[in-house]
Formats: structure tokens, C-alpha cells, sequence
């Protein structure tokens, strides 16, 4: 995904669910304004989590909510709290509850209560623990939505990859989390890549994130590659894009792989996120044998 465009247009709120829940202050700048940073961390909008970093108020709402119910964040709610990147942050905290409880309605009002029983390592630190919370992701969310949430837990070096292949899963939704975990892959940029390619994944594309295809002038780096099929899928957002320099390297860039034989394809945020049937036609068209007539 590359990043141009008009600078501070956005909400600091709003950019931040763009980017993933979690963001850099430069990544931030690009989408809003130093003056609308201020303003939504003074409203509560936005927490400052270190120095240039930001974050949705998802993850102490969460902790807030865990220590009143005396349970555990869980779920995305717990994925914020790990400082990880999402798809989309939970509308309300997500918490884990014994499930031998009997907890009133009344007390669960704003909390969304998951009745799971959890490890002691969990209940000392009031959120599952960073392995945990991938599993249950992958067991509890649709697939691109966890599948982000696993990319993003690898690439903070939260989990390792040998924890993902060492994990031993059964019972309901077992086939979900091994398919989150064969497919988690630490090299994925985003959030908004990772989704995409979830959707290649469920079209029978295999690709590969962000590995350097070689030219005849050098490499290039596109953000998904299917070797097989020649074929280029590019997470590509005008509102991303940083300066109209980026722009002209990457149509260059594109141009590159056309004339050595790669198609490319270029999806916008808004296509990936939020007009997926759109994605998932064009995919299909792309998987689809050649000749093969469509039945009227």
C-alpha cells in the first residue's frame, strides 16, 4: 500500500480506524492535522500511547470493562490492548467471563460478555495472552478479520511463527483457526493488505505479501504476488499516498511488471473493507478457466 494525497482532510479518530486502530504519528499526519490530533486526544477519542505513537481508546475501555465485570479482555478488545493493528475495532469491549458466572443483564449493558473459561495467565494479567488471543480470534471472527488481527500479532513479534505451527486446536471451529494460522504471515504490511489477501485466499489464489519480483532494471516489491499466474494485486489507496513523486514511481512501477507479461490489479480501501462483493467478482473472473462460458 503506498500513501499520497491531501493532508489533515480527516478526523484523528477516523484516520486512525483507516489505519488499523494503531498508528505512528507520521502515518497519522498523513490523514489529519496536528491540530485535530490534539483535539481528539483532549475529548478522549484518541489516546497517545507512547511518544509518535496513537491508538483508538478501544484497548483501556476494554480494561475498564474487564475490571469491573472481574473478567478478561478478550478478542479484539485484547488485540488492542497488544498494540495490534485490525481490520475494524470492536463497537463495544469484548470480555471474557467464566462461564459458570451468573452475571445480571444489567451489568452487561455496553460490554459485549464472552462466556469462555480462561488460564490462569489470563486472569493474573486481565487479558489473554497474546497466543490466546490469536486462536480465539481465528476461532470467533470471520476469516479476514482474524487473519489481520494474526498478521499483525506476527509482525509486532507478539507471537512467533513456531508458537502458530505448535498450536494444537479441537473442537468447534477448529478448521477456522488452523486455516488463520497455515495462512498468518508476518511480512503482510496492514490491516487493508491483510484483508485483501483473505479474500485471494478464499478465491483459491495463492499469493505471497510483499516479496521482490525481478525485472530486467532491477526489482520490484508489490504488496501481493501470484507467481503462477503471473498476477499483481496491489492494496492502493489515493487517500494513503503520500506525494504525486510516489504516485508517478509506482505507475512506473506498474507499468514495469505490465511489459514484462504481470497483470496488475489495483483495489481501494473502500473496495477491500467495504464492497467486498466487488473484490470477490473480480476474483473469480480471475480464477475462472479460460473459455469457460458463463451460464445465462
Amino acid at each position: 500500500m503506498v500513501v499520497r494525497g491531501k493532508v489533515g482532510v480527516m478526523r484523528a479518530d477516523s484516520a486512525l480506524v483507516k489505519l488499523g486502530g494503531v498508528a505512528s504519528a507520521q502515518s497519522l499526519l498523513r490523514l489529519s492535522s496536528r491540530r485535530r490530533i490534539r483535539r481528539a486526544c483532549a475529548s478522549g477519542r484518541i489516546v497517545k500511547l507512547a511518544r509518535g505513537r496513537y491508538a483508538l481508546p478501544t484497548a483501556p475501555q476494554a480494561c475498564l470493562a474487564a475490571a469491573e465485570l472481574s473478567g478478561v479482555v478478550c478478542l479484539r478488545s485484547a488485540a488492542a490492548v497488544h498494540g495490534w493493528e485490525m481490520k475494524v475495532p470492536p463497537p463495544r469491549p469484548e470480555v471474557a467471563v467464566d462461564p459458570r458466572r451468573n452475571l445480571p443483564a444489567v451489568r452487561r449493558t455496553g460490554v459485549d460478555v464472552r462466556w469462555m473459561a480462561v488460564g490462569p495467565d489470563d486472569a493474573a494479567a486481565r487479558v489473554t495472552t497474546p497466543l490466546r488471543t490469536v486462536v480465539d480470534c481465528a476461532r470467533h471472527l470471520p476469516f479476514d478479520e482474524a487473519l489481520a488481527i494474526a498478521d499483525s500479532a506476527l509482525r509486532s513479534g507478539s507471537v512467533t511463527r513456531a508458537e502458530l505451527s505448535a498450536v494444537q486446536v479441537r473442537g468447534a471451529g477448529a478448521a477456522a483457526v488452523r486455516r488463520v494460522l497455515t495462512h498468518a504471515d508476518g511480512r503482510a504490511a496492514n490491516p487493508f493488505e491483510s484483508v485483501l489477501r483473505a479474500l485471494c485466499i478464499e478465491a483459491g489464489l495463492v499469493v505471497e505479501p510483499q516479496v521482490e519480483v525481478g525485472m530486467m532494471t532491477g526489482t520490484v516489491r508489490p504488496d501481493l504476488v501470484c507467481r503462477s499466474r503471473l498476477l499483481v494485486l496491489e492494496a492502493d489507496s489515493w487517500t494513503f499516498h503520500a506525494s504525486r513523486k510516489a504516485h508517478k514511481r509506482d505507475c512506473a512501477r506498474y507499468n514495469l511488471l505490465v511489459l514484462h507479461g504481470w497483470r496488475v490489479l489495483r483495489f481501494t480501501w473502500e473496495q477491500v473493507m467495504l464492497e467486498q462483493s466487488y473484490v470477490r467478482w473480480v476474483l473469480a473472473e480471475v480464477v475462472r478457466p479460460v473459455g469457460q462460458d458463463e451460464v445465462a
